[in-house]
């Protein structure tokens, strides 16, 4: 038998996140006290009316084949979030439910991307958006931001990275892995740039706007008149409803580019599960007071997060202002070692904290930052400090 994979498969790299959470499971399960800060998702369980909504969908027999685009009553339910949270205006027709947000992006990029065509991504970048484009055949053009500039690109940036074949921006705010938000006001900057080259369409992956600790609130480009018939607004349930398991993701935006993404979505995956569908319905619709909770924590823990590592003197980094990731620039350490363990770039950095600290954390150079490791303060209070504590020590054994 022929074993070759096809050569797609080749040029795409594995997702460093769960590369380095397989590696944290594995040595758990041989018995080894890892402390997991690899984690993209909440660690709360789905709030119980939620889950009572989806074992009532059970019993009332909603066990079939749903629509390509989802529950009627879901996509309503989305109109309505986007009306009430953000003061935006959709109809149903520019609303597709797909299984997880991921799909919903990658629906959205095979459906615009062709060969050749030049997709901006700003980084740090979630580590999918690049592999994304390969699959489409697209070319990748990365705007670098760093700690310096709260990992967040300027309009000037924005401006020299774009060419006659830019076809799409794709961005997310709050950020993984960073947890910059861009305000309205530096998003305000970028969409006048955007003004003036309409046939750039823009990816806003909006899946952490919960998980956000400013006053201001979530802004999105889709908020800008001037542009939003050209933002296709990505999220989902698994971030603010701690619903990651359920696989419930929703795009909006022009409807021509919905529809495409249908098409496509039929082919590969039809309709999302009837009955997370169904929960979907009763946690857009609910009291928001467990969403509000759960950020709360976060906080709690970035804060706890933030004051402990102030102990290791060489980590750089701005406090994230939503989602639940620390990024520090560990790029001082480079050249370190300890005993015969020598410490070259993050990933070198992020492998000695796994065997002498016990930390698992992943390397930056998966996110476009070579010079950074992320830390996940989703997990408990009591393991962020152990954690901490493990990390400051490893640190000052580096000389």
């Amino acid at each position: 038998m022929d074993d070759k994979v096809a050569k797609r498969i080749h040029d795409i790299q594995e997702s460093s996140t769960l590369q380095m959470a397989r590696l944290s499971r594995e040595l758990i399960s041989q018995g080894l006290d890892i402390i997991n800060l690899t984690l993209g998702e909440p660690d709360f369980d789905t709030p119980k009316h939620i889950r009572e909504a989806a074992k009532k969908a059970i019993d009332d027999g909603f066990t079939h084949y749903t629509p390509v685009v989802g529950f009627p009553e879901l996509r309503d339910a989305i109109v309505g979030k986007f009306k009430k949270e953000n003061g935006l205006d959709y109809t149903p027709s520019q609303i597709i439910v797909s299984t997880g947000a991921k799909q919903s992006l990658i629906n959205i990029v095979l459906s615009i991307i062709d060969e050749g065509d030049e997709v901006i991504i700003p980084a740090p970048y979630w580590v999918s958006y690049p592999e994304m484009v390969k699959l489409a055949e697209g070319k990748v053009v990365s705007v670098f931001a760093g700690v310096d500039q709260d990992y967040k690109i300027t309009a000037a940036q924005l401006e020299a990275a774009i060419t006659s074949k830019t076809r799409a921006f794709m961005y997310s705010s709050p950020s993984n892995p960073t947890g910059s938000f861009y305000s309205k006001e530096e998003l305000s900057k970028l969409a006048e740039v955007f003004a003036r080259h309409p046939h750039v369409i823009i990816i806003s992956d909006e899946i952490y706007e919960h998980i956000n600790f400013t006053k201001e609130g979530h802004a999105s480009l889709a908020q800008f008149p001037s542009i939003k018939d050209r933002v296709v607004v990505v999220n989902g349930m698994s971030k603010a409803f701690a619903m990651t398991g359920w696989r419930i993701g929703y795009a909006a935006g022009p409807e021509w580019i919905i529809r495409a993404c249908e098409k496509l979505q039929g082919q590969f995956t039809s309709g999302t599960s009837s009955i997370s569908q169904k929960a979907a319905i009763c946690a857009l619709t609910s009291d928001m007071k467990p969403t509000d909770d759960m950020c709360e924590a976060f906080h709690k823990r970035r804060e706890l997060l933030v004051a402990k590592l102030r102990a290791a003197k060489g980590l750089k980094y701005g406090v994230p202002d939503g989602a639940f990731y620390l990024f520090p620039d560990v790029s001082s350490y480079f050249g370190k070692s300890f005993n015969d363990i020598k410490i070259n770039n993050a990933d070198d950095l992020s492998m000695y904290l796994l065997k002498i600290a016990r930390v698992s954390t992943v390397s930056g150079s998966g996110f476009g930052a070579p010079d950074c490791i992320r830390l996940s303060f989703a997990t408990s209070e009591e393991n962020i400090t152990k954690a901490c504590d493990r990390i400051i020590e490893a640190l000052g054994n580096l000389n």
